[in-house]
């Protein structure tokens, strides 16, 4: 068994084979080995974000009270948006002095600083500009994001994998063909892909904004490709 890379060599080792004369009983036919990528595209109807509650006083106590109590307000705020609590997941709480430097001298505590941040999935990617901005309202002074993806990308990836098939059988027909011979089966098929795409932009209005103007968000577009490596027998 001949196992070649699709190069000039290939093509060499590929023409001695095919003028060999016909196959000893149990003999396989020469492999060639190709590499094939396809790719699909489609905008994004998820988005993934941040949100949380920053909170400062100079007893800790005092600072995770008016944490809690804010936060509290931008859950409900989650909520009344239409948010499955399956959609919301604390992601992080944490409490920390708030230092004074002076030269020459020991850092002194003079307060403490809170946070609660919870990450949220929005659904529906065009109510994602109005979720935004009820998290605002309800006292959310930390926002991040957003992560846009594909709901259900199975669909999107079984598109990119059929690409790369049919990328792969047209490049080994036609090395068969140059060299007098056929494709007679796929040996083996290898598969990894990624999911990748342009970020999606989030652009914050200014305070002066009309009130109904909701937080704008361009979706753009995330592609999925599939890389395939696949060995062909010709004969």
């Amino acid at each position: 068994m001949k196992v070649v890379k699709v190069s000039l060599a290939a093509l060499l080792a590929l023409t001695l084979a095919a003028c060999g004369g016909e196959r000893a009983p149990g003999e396989k036919g020469t492999l060639v080995s190709i590499s094939a990528t396809g790719k699909a595209s489609r905008v994004p109807d998820t988005a993934n974000i941040s949100a949380g509650v920053v909170t400062e006083a100079e007893d800790s106590e005092k600072a995770m009270q008016d944490n809690a109590a804010q936060m509290e307000s931008l859950m409900k705020a989650i909520h009344k948006a239409g948010i499955d609590e399956k959609d919301v997941q604390t992601s992080g709480i944490s409490l920390s002095p708030r230092y004074h430097h002076q030269p020459n001298s020991k850092p002194e505590i003079t307060g403490y600083i809170a946070r609660n941040t919870v990450s949220v999935k929005v659904r529906k990617i065009e109510e994602l500009g109005g979720v935004l901005d009820a998290l605002a309202a309800a006292g959310a002074n930390q926002i991040h994001g957003p992560s846009l993806e594909i709901g259900e990308p199975e669909p999107v990836m079984a598109e990119a994998r059929q690409q790369a098939l049919e990328t792969a059988q047209e490049r080994a027909e036609t090395y068969a063909e140059s060299l007098g011979m056929k494709v007679r089966r796929i040996v083996s098929v290898s598969e990894n892909g990624n999911i990748g795409g342009p970020r999606p932009m989030l652009r914050t209005e200014m305070a002066a904004a009309r009130a109904d103007s909701s937080t704008p968000v361009a979706p753009g577009e995330t592609t999925i490709s599939v890389n395939l490596d696949l060995v062909f027998e010709l004969e």
